[in-house]
């Protein structure tokens, strides 16, 4: 499944195009490593991303093969960790 997809369908995003702008500007990282939206994930991947103020890193522990109900979205991933961006005022 492709990176922009999965986190549109596991709700860590709004949209889909939030998603694909996020890796065009090299803000989604899988195992440390920039992606493009159509990057496929796998199961266990380590993903990172810097959005909404946060920069926040998940392990993904199934891909979803079809669409995902909200509330059962935390199913499929364990978050590792959250933390605020700094602003620069």
């Amino acid at each position: 499944m492709r990176v922009d997809l999965l986190m549109n369908k596991l709700c860590l995003v709004k949209s889909r195009n939030i998603a694909k702008n996020a890796c065009d500007r090299h803000l989604v990282l899988i195992n440390g490593v920039p992606v493009k939206a159509s990057n496929t994930v796998n199961e266990g991947d380590i993903i990172a991303y810097s959005i909404y103020g946060y920069q926040t890193t998940i392990k993904l522990l199934k891909v979803p093969a079809g669409n995902v109900a909200k509330k059962s979205a935390g199913d499929y991933y364990e978050i590792i960790s959250r933390d605020k961006l700094e602003t620069a005022e």
